[in-house]
């Protein structure tokens, strides 16, 4: 096995300096660093991962829990968080916790044990505790997607009662006089911000149809339960995936979209665009998120003197689309 004294030797360089760019390469200037790098392929280094975290009490890695990796909303954000990670030195330990509070929480006990730098989390619900537990770790948190539970903590969101008021203005516009809600569980911060803003933005009473999950097929079951309870002039999805199972259910049912009902849904994902009818949505910065999220967690972790939290909300885009035209 090659050791840091051989790559160093080759470097022409001390071995503490081959630990820096190991460990905290921010530290050591470009040429050095590329001079060190070049020495480490050619002699094909692996350094011992797991003493590297015993003596520096980290790892070069940090941590991203997320509610549903089957939705191409949190694989485009963790697309962002995958990327920045790894410009500035460090891999990322992915979690899904598929909105299950036990599977989260076995998710951060990993993490907390495989001495992760920081996590990013899309949390399943409004409790605090476990994130604080992995802050008494000193673990760094920043909430993805999600408003910050306390001053002093970073967090990146995107404006989700601003989006479902987004949502319903344009179906108002194409003269739609009743609109019916299909949702995930309320209890998903996301789902009831959305539908906030779309029912405080509807002068009348909105139908509200929610279901266990935020897939496609929950939304090709939320289509016969509209037809069953009498088929509204417009529908509006808390995400995409929900939408494309309505489109494909009412059409199913011979529902025309849009002659019959309007349809929109929310996140923007690709598919939105590339259905048999176009969808129209609520475009969220999916990417940037991600980009933003890591690198408020990596300033924290890298410089906790220099460092001030923020909370970066974005604001949502409507994107019209044959849908609702």
């Amino acid at each position: 096995m090659v050791n840091i004294k051989e790559v160093a030797e080759l470097a022409g360089v001390s071995p503490g300096t081959v630990s820096n760019v190991l460990n905290r390469p921010e530290k050591v200037s470009p040429t050095t660093r590329r001079r060190v790098e070049a020495a480490i392929e050619n002699l094909g280094f692996v350094r011992h991962a797991s003493a590297s975290t015993l003596r520096a009490g980290y790892s070069r890695t940090i941590g991203l829990s997320v509610i549903d990796i089957g939705n191409p909303f949190f694989t485009d954000v963790a697309a962002g968080v995958e990327e920045t990670a790894s410009a500035l030195g460090y891999a990322v330990i992915l979690g899904n916790s598929a909105g299950s509070r036990t599977k989260e929480e076995r998710n951060l006990r990993v993490l907390a044990e495989q001495r992760v730098r920081g996590v990013l989390i899309t949390p399943s619900d409004e409790d605090p505790a476990r994130l604080d537990r992995l802050r008494a770790h000193n673990i760094n948190v920043v909430l993805v997607d999600h408003p910050p539970h306390r001053a002093d903590q970073c967090s990146v969101a995107v404006n989700d009662v601003v989006g479902g008021k987004l949502a319903v203005e344009h179906l108002l516009a194409v003269g739609a006089t009743s609109v019916a809600y299909v949702s995930g569980p309320l209890t998903i911060r996301q789902c009831q911000d959305r539908f906030d803003g779309a029912s405080q933005t509807f002068p009348g009473t909105m139908r509200l149809i929610q279901m266990p999950t935020m897939t496609a097929r929950a939304g090709e079951k939320a289509a016969q339960l509209l037809l069953d309870s009498g088929i509204p002039d417009a529908v509006f999805c808390a995400n995409d995936l929900l939408a494309l199972g309505v489109l494909r259910g009412l059409t199913q049912l011979g529902v025309r979209i849009p002659d019959d009902v309007a349809l929109m849904g929310y996140d923007d994902i690709d598919f939105a665009s590339a259905s048999a009818v176009s969808l129209t949505s609520i475009r969220q910065p999916t990417y940037q998120l991600g980009k933003v999220a890591t690198e408020l967690l990596l300033d924290e972790c890298d410089r906790p003197g220099a460092h001030a939290h923020q909370q970066i909300v974005f604001q949502p885009e409507l994107v019209v689309r044959e849908s609702t035209r």
